[in-house]
């Protein structure tokens, strides 16, 4: 009997064996497969905007941003009281972490009265370390409506008042202080005159430079193939510097452009980048992160 128990043990333990050496082979082949150590970069830019445009970036699940932007400039030859510009223009937006890699978007601009929403979706992340992507893509759609239509004779159709900008953006960090991202544009206004084009196509460019601490220098530039008819256009370019404060970020530019929406600084910006004839303008935004999963980023 004594026996028996002590063979009925040692199976027991075979089989035991046989399975832990069996599931540990398992385990080795799902981690060869799907590896949990992967290492991905974070901080390709400092927040969702590079300045004017978009970034990869979005914010975690459970985290809301409050933007504030403004942009103020001169009108030539044309007496002024005012302090600081003849023009400005602000927009007030909401950005939610619907997901770690889903965001969704919307504001209000007073110049034309734009009203916009968007989503942008983190599709590829760049590897930090190991097999993987050299670089991170993030898909980008925004629609707006113009309340206002700036006295171009626009029609009063909803449809004809709406535009519709989509964009991929690819971006890498080289290093901990340099990154660049390029932004292939598409670009659809419902309504136009009969010589301008209703689509467009278009090519961002921005790049971050951290300078030391919290300061970083920003440039973007946005090359448009098929420009309006209609009216004179010229590319829009910012050159700006952003302050990172934990949850606050401040962000000063130097810009012809005098809109913040994709479709309007892209395609409708009336001036070219230089100091004179009032082609100059000044922008400053201040973003404010509130985490309500009360975890930080």
């Amino acid at each position: 009997m004594k026996n028996n128990i002590l063979f009925l043990l040692f199976i027991l333990m075979l089989i035991g064996f046989s399975i832990s050496v069996n599931a540990q082979d398992l385990l080795d082949k799902l981690e060869k497969e799907y590896p949990d150590n992967t290492e991905y970069e974070i901080a390709t830019f400092k927040g969702t905007r590079i300045s004017l445009g978009h970034s990869i970036e979005n914010r975690r699940k459970g985290v809301l941003e409050v933007k504030a932007m403004n942009l103020f400039w001169n009108i030539p030859n044309r007496p002024s009281q005012s302090f600081v510009a003849d023009k400005w223009t602000a927009r007030i937006a909401l950005e939610y972490g619907l997901s770690n890699r889903l965001t969704f978007g919307a504001g209000g601009t007073t110049l034309e009265g734009i009203f916009d929403g968007f989503l942008k979706y983190n599709l590829i992340r760049q590897v930090k370390k190991g097999k993987g992507s050299p670089f991170s893509v993030t898909l980008f759609q925004n629609a707006s409506y113009r309340s206002n239509d700036g006295g171009i004779g626009l029609s009063d159709d909803f449809i004809d008042r709406t535009a519709f900008t989509s964009q991929v953006l690819i971006a890498r960090k080289f290093t901990s202080q340099f990154s660049l991202q390029l932004s292939p544009t598409y670009i659809h206004r419902s309504s136009s005159f009969d010589e301008d084009p209703n689509n467009h196509f278009a090519l961002g460019i921005g790049a971050r430079y951290k300078v030391g601490g919290h300061i970083s220098i920003v440039s973007e530039y946005y090359y448009l193939a098929n420009p309006l008819k209609s009216i004179d256009t010229y590319d829009a370019f910012v050159l700006g510097v952003n302050w990172e404060m934990s949850d606050l970020m401040l962000q000063f530019q130097m810009t012809n452009a005098r809109n913040m929406v994709e479709d309007a600084f892209i395609t409708q910006t009336p001036n070219n980048f230089n100091l004179s004839d009032g082609n100059f303008v000044f922008g400053f935004n201040a973003t404010y992160v509130l985490h309500f999963n009360q975890k930080k980023l």
